[in-house]
């Protein structure tokens, strides 16, 4: 059985406007220098990124996100910075930036397989498609009656000494 290896992850971040501060999470970047691992897993959801900007062009950002797989795997297709090692790869990667594509500050974690540390990340903090928890035993919450509605109470729910009478506003 493999030993634990340290790694490095950051959440890859879709801004639309900078000036609002709004993202959605694409991807996940996981490098573990004891195993000579560096890679990404990129989904963008359309859908969420037309919902913070409905005129952004979404193939621009698509295009830039294709860029850093490339950037993990090196070589010449990722351009100069594919000529660096991988630690100074991710370290180019997961630089602080204020451009429509981010990343999260960096985190780290333990593993045996870095393959499956990422994949496991990547669907926790990246893919939308997510099962609902089963209710539980005795309750029938359904969609169209959501938690909040429990917390509605009305004045007259209230113990007499718990009731505030406001002064009536005269005209």
């Amino acid at each position: 059985m493999p030993d634990l290896c340290a790694f490095d992850y950051a959440i890859v971040r879709v801004v639309p406007r900078v000036d609002r501060g709004e993202f959605i999470n694409a991807g996940v970047i996981l490098f573990c220098s004891t195993r000579g691992y560096l890679d990404a897993r990129i989904e963008l959801s359309r859908e969420r990124l037309l919902a913070l900007d409905p005129t952004i062009d979404v193939a621009l950002v698509e295009s830039h996100l294709a860029v850093i797989p490339k950037v993990c795997a090196g070589g010449g297709d990722a351009g100069s910075i594919g000529e660096l090692p991988q630690r100074a790869r991710f370290h180019w990667l997961v630089a602080p930036r204020s451009t429509m594509i981010q990343m999260s500050p960096m985190h780290s974690g333990v593993h045996r397989d870095p393959e499956t540390a990422l994949e496991g990340l990547f669907r926790k903090l990246v893919q939308t498609e997510r099962r609902r928890p089963a209710p539980r035993r005795g309750t029938s919450r359904t969609p169209s009656s959501p938690r909040r509605t429990a917390l509605r109470c009305h004045a007259s729910s209230l113990p007499r000494s718990r009731r505030v009478s406001l002064p009536s506003a005269r005209l």
